[in-house]
């Protein structure tokens, strides 16, 4: 694959749903990716990442955001509550808040720092037990505390079960946002991204697709 192929096939599926051109934003997903093929797709003009892990992003993004202006890196991964003060230094947007406490420690951070990243709420749409998320009968309310803690919600994020038709998932979570007045989608990976555009996606986080294959040995 790699990035053109990804984003004509983006371009592609925005015009096959009768969306805007450029309406989707593509998330590159560089987790565990060697720096020489983040480097590739950093100098072919792309600058919004996704990342998993606070660590590795802050080891590898402060010197690439001085090199490329204008990187944007988004938290997409499960983030601990105690790691959120480095994740706020370091995302413009984060996009698994998927509980009460943790909404509650970047809002306090937010109030600290006058700033906060943009914030998705992950939602666990297929209601799996291993899965963060909240869960979708637990939406609205969630919604509400997020808004009253004064954070910038903008979005739902879900990851649809494995092995399951993602169109359902995509189609409640954007049921739910639109009932809650969000206009923020991420969803959408490398095997599916295509029904989630259709879905109304705002954002499609793509990772071996555009840099092939990851190798988790490599981590430590």
């Amino acid at each position: 694959m790699g990035l053109d192929d990804i984003t004509r096939k983006i371009a592609a599926a925005e015009a096959a749903a009768g969306r805007a051109p450029g309406s989707v934003q593509l998330i590159a997903v560089s987790k565990v990716q060697p720096a020489e093929r983040v480097e590739a797709v950093l100098r072919a003009g792309h600058r919004l990442f996704g990342e998993n892990y606070v660590q590795e992003s802050a080891a590898k993004w402060p010197a690439w955001r001085a090199e490329f202006p204008g990187v944007a890196v988004h938290m997409i991964g499960p983030l601990q509550t105690n790691k959120a003060k480095q994740a706020v230094e370091l995302f413009e947007a984060i996009h698994s808040v998927d509980r009460p406490s943790l909404a509650t420690k970047l809002a306090s951070l937010a109030q600290a720092r006058g700033c906060s990243p943009e914030v998705f709420i992950q939602v666990n749409t297929g209601a799996e037990p291993q899965k963060a998320g909240i869960l979708p009968e637990g939406v609205d309310a969630f919604v509400a505390e997020v808004r009253a803690l004064d954070l910038p919600l903008v979005g739902l994020m879900c990851i649809p079960p494995e092995g399951e038709d993602p169109a359902p998932h995509f189609a409640m979570l954007a049921e739910m946002a639109a009932r809650n007045g969000l206009s923020g989608l991420s969803m959408g990976m490398s095997s599916d991204f295509e029904a989630a555009i259709a879905a109304g996606a705002t954002h499609v986080r793509v990772g071996s697709a555009i840099f092939g294959a990851r190798d988790y040995s490599a981590r430590h």
